[in-house]
């Protein structure tokens, strides 16, 4: 094992310096195996298919009347994914206006990449159903000629990095880039021997199910926080111990509240160098704790701004309402977030779930205009029921518990996609042979 590692590391390296290893060749994609092709992502097609590479139709061609709540499915962006196809997203047009554009249709089994958004050119397989499929406007079918290729090869071939920088590229457009059907048909691709593409294609499937698996069980594990969280936090079920009466409280009266601040960005000294963490909504993800922030201040920035000592809960309450961090280190925040500085008598953790769980009944004090807003006045006389300190701290606890489950999860779900991009870099360039 050691001297192949040995062999496969030397390979690697005379790669990497530009030098071309015994059996192989150096190409316009890179240095491949001397036994395979280049070809362009266009001459994969069906070429007995007229139809086998081909755009979704204009945006005249299927307006929004053409929609109906049942029919021929329409493909959206919304359904591909980074190699695989989401179902959530559904809508449909009627079986006569799907004739009418049967050069869009697309059909089980074949490609759909997406020639706009982020990831540019990310690409899926449709999956097999009883159901029709015709494509949106910013869709491309891909019919591969069975003959030569293995769809999932190439699959893996136009969602790999070297394909993806290539789109990239050729991408034009500003707010979002855009690649049309002429340009992504030129992209060059590796080609293995079909019988070593089939082989390929195999490998990787495995790691697609593993990964789908992974996925299946993150799911799972967050539906069954979402049924802890309802229970726990409304008091329908209670955790061994405790029986006292939850009482209804103002948000104002589980500590004090603070809106935050922008120091002036205008004088440096506020912001160079600076080491404490200048909290704004954009910095505050799914995640429950916050120390990392894109701007810092300095000492001078934070005596100007607002002080928040470590173990503040922060709630956005401006546009993305209703999300909330807790704070592990002294920092500030913007004028956009309100602080919660709790009192000994409530947790942190307690209120950061509470929150989290209610906040559509927070967003529904928000005003109607076309940006939403929640005032401080209004924020901090929202009205809650809470229970005692031990409580809430027990029941923070349960959570958290299902939070670090969580994360681990989410953190093998991401490492299990890493391998596989490392996997997809080996096989789809030919340094390892199967």
């Amino acid at each position: 094992m050691k001297r192949l590692n040995d062999e496969l590391k030397k390979k690697i390296d005379m790669i990497n310096r530009g030098e071309v290893p015994k059996g192989y060749k150096k190409t316009k994609v890179g240095i491949i195996p001397e036994d395979w092709e280049v070809k362009k992502l266009g001459e994969t097609r069906d070429m007995e298919d007229k139809y086998s590479f081909t755009g979704g139709p204009f945006g005249s061609d299927l307006k929004t009347e053409h929609y109906t709540s049942n029919g021929v499915r329409v493909l959206q962006l919304q359904n591909i994914g980074d190699g695989n196809f989401i179902n959530d997203y559904k809508i449909y047009t009627s079986n006569k206006k799907a004739d009418e554009l049967y050069s869009c249709n697309i059909f089980p089994g074949e490609i759909l990449i997406a020639k706009m958004a982020e990831p540019l050119a990310r690409a899926c397989i449709v999956p097999d159903s009883e159901e029709r499929y015709l494509m949106a406007s910013d869709g491309i079918r891909l019919k591969v000629n069975s003959d030569k290729y293995i769809t999932k090869y190439i699959l893996e071939c136009i969602n790999s990095n070297y394909f993806r920088n290539k789109a990239i590229k050729k991408g034009t457009g500003t707010t979002r880039l855009r690649i049309g059907l002429g340009e992504l048909a030129k992209i060059k691709l590796a080609i293995a021997k079909k019988e070593e593409q089939q082989k390929i294609a195999q490998i990787l499937s495995t790691w697609d199910e593993a990964i789908e698996l992974k996925e299946k069980l993150l799911e799972e594990k967050k539906k069954q926080k979402e049924g802890v969280m309802q229970k726990l936090l409304t008091g329908k079920i209670r955790l061994p111990g405790f029986n006292g009466e939850w009482k209804k409280v103002k948000l104002k009266n589980t500590g004090v509240i603070v809106t935050g601040t922008t120091p002036s960005t205008k004088i440096k000294e506020y912001y160079e160098n600076g080491v404490y963490p200048w909290v704004t909504p954009t910095d505050i993800t799914e995640k429950k704790y916050i120390s990392k922030t894109e701007r810092y201040l300095t000492y001078k920035g934070l005596k100007v701004g607002r002080f928040l000592p470590a173990g503040s809960l922060l709630v956005t309450c401006i546009a993305s309402i209703g999300k909330n961090a807790i704070l592990t280190t002294d920092g500030s925040c913007n004028q956009q977030i309100n602080a919660i500085l709790p009192s000994k008598n409530h947790s942190n953790e307690f209120l950061y779930y509470l929150i989290s769980y209610r906040v559509d009944y927070i967003k529904s004090y928000a005003g109607t205009s076309a940006t939403q807003i929640i005032n401080k006045s209004t924020f901090e006389n929202l009205k809650f029921f809470i229970p005692s300190l031990p409580e809430q701290k027990a029941i923070a606890k349960v959570l958290s518990t299902a939070d670090r489950e969580i994360d681990l999860l989410t953190q093998e779900l991401e490492q299990l996609k890493l391998q596989k991009k490392g996997l997809m870099q080996l096989l789809l360039t030919g340094i390892v042979r199967v």
